[in-house]
């Protein structure tokens, strides 16, 4: 059956640059490590997309409608469908002072900040620093081979994708909760209680579900706390 606009669905893929077979993305770990892409606390595993609601390029959000489950699919996008075509007039030489002076010491195809946006350092000499404010990867032609995993069918399942989706850190299967009327009822479990940015995350998975579930009106986050007793002394 084919996969149509609202569909929730889990999908792998690989990403490279066409010009170079350089690969820059992907949510296999293994292909992460192989080419050097690979980040520590980064989460490889299928990403939850809502075909539609623009989670990834929107050509490649286009094409996900053509595809059918468990079929690799290899999707081209040129670069106006994909981050644009490179502007000139936005590489700009900037005196070097102007970045060491905020302790940035530039080197060839660094990522630096200056006035308020990114840019890759493409030169340096004679005191000055080229700096390209295009996207890094304006004016390339990508490569996406994409693979449905699954899609998700249950209530259930789309509620569960959505909290992993904004607490990615734990596993789905510790989120503990029950789907009523009109509401949602959660028991978060202890390792997501001090993790960082916990509140944003909570008030965006409340946001997610009730604009998917437009019934549920309220979403409610239990925190326990368990005591352990203390040890009782015997007597010998």
């Amino acid at each position: 059956m084919a996969l149509q606009k609202g569909d929730f669905t889990l999908i792998d893929y690989v990403a490279k640059v066409k010009e170079t077979g350089e690969v820059f993305d992907t949510t296999n770990e293994e292909i992460a490590k192989k080419e050097r892409l690979y980040k520590e606390g980064e989460i490889y595993e299928p990403k939850l997309v809502v075909i539609g609601e623009g989670w990834v390029l929107k050509a490649l959000d286009e094409s996900l409608e053509k595809m059918e489950t468990g079929k690799a699919t290899l999707v081209e996008l040129a670069p106006d469908k994909a981050f644009g075509e490179r502007d000139p007039a936005k590489i700009k030489r900037v005196p070097l002072k102007h970045l060491t002076a905020k302790g940035i010491n530039p080197a060839l195809g660094m990522r630096v900040e200056h006035d308020g946006k990114m840019a890759t350092v493409r030169a340096i000499g004679a005191g000055r620093v080229l700096l390209d404010f295009n996207l890094p990867l304006a004016g390339k032609t990508l490569v996406y081979e994409v693979t449905v995993k699954k899609k998700l069918e249950t209530e259930k399942e789309k509620i569960a994708a959505l909290i992993h989706r904004r607490i990615p850190a734990i596993e789905e299967v510790k989120f503990k909760f029950t789907v009523k009327q009109k509401s949602v009822s959660m028991e978060m479990p202890e390792e997501a209680f001090y993790l960082e940015g916990i509140q944003v995350a909570k008030r965006g998975i409340a946001m997610d579900i009730q604009k998917f579930f437009p019934k549920i009106t309220a979403v409610k986050f239990t925190e326990t706390f368990k005591v352990s007793e203390p040890k009782k002394e015997t007597k010998t």
